[in-house]
């Protein structure tokens, strides 16, 4: 068995564009946890099962272009404005981090960090070295889509 780590960042506002705040941020987080297909292009369907602790736990079920058969179920928990921890079935754990950077309190970044589990991988093989490629094109695009589809509601005036 083989566990994959992969974190990738990404600045939420470069200078080219004019700055959203946290709170906009973490409305957007809040929502891709209950319709996680209008942020991650890999992910087609997203149903909430159950939310409790007024909605700061979630227990939901994604599909994946790869696997559209398949359901996979996660427990995804909220920590104020700052992240959320995906759960999944098989073990693996995905946390979305919103963080301040040095320069003020429109230096804002997105972090993804992955902890991808495989059971049937061996330690050392090339499908690992494949399998870290794969997943850190999938971080760098689930980071670069959440942050542009947040941007985009708040453009629509669905996050304000």
């Amino acid at each position: 068995m083989v566990t994959i780590h992969i974190a990738y960042t990404a600045p939420i506002n470069p200078p080219s564009l004019s700055p959203l705040t946290v709170s906009q941020v973490w409305a957007g987080l809040q929502r891709k946890v209950r319709l996680a297909q209008d942020f991650v292009p890999t992910i087609t369907a997203c149903e909430v099962l159950e939310e409790k602790d007024d909605g700061k736990t979630v227990v939901r079920r994604i599909r994946f272009k790869e696997a559209p058969e398949t359901w996979v179920e996660e427990r995804c928990v909220e920590s104020e404005g700052v992240k959320i921890d995906f759960f999944q079935d098989n073990g693996s754990i995905i946390t979305n981090i919103i963080s301040q950077g040095p320069s003020g309190k429109d230096d804002l970044h997105m972090t993804f960090v992955f902890e991808w589990r495989h059971p049937d991988v061996e330690e050392g093989s090339e499908q690992v070295k494949e399998l870290e490629g794969k997943h850190l094109a999938l971080a760098k695009m689930a980071v670069d889509k959440s942050i542009k589809s947040i941007r985009r509601l708040v453009g629509e005036g669905v996050i304000s």
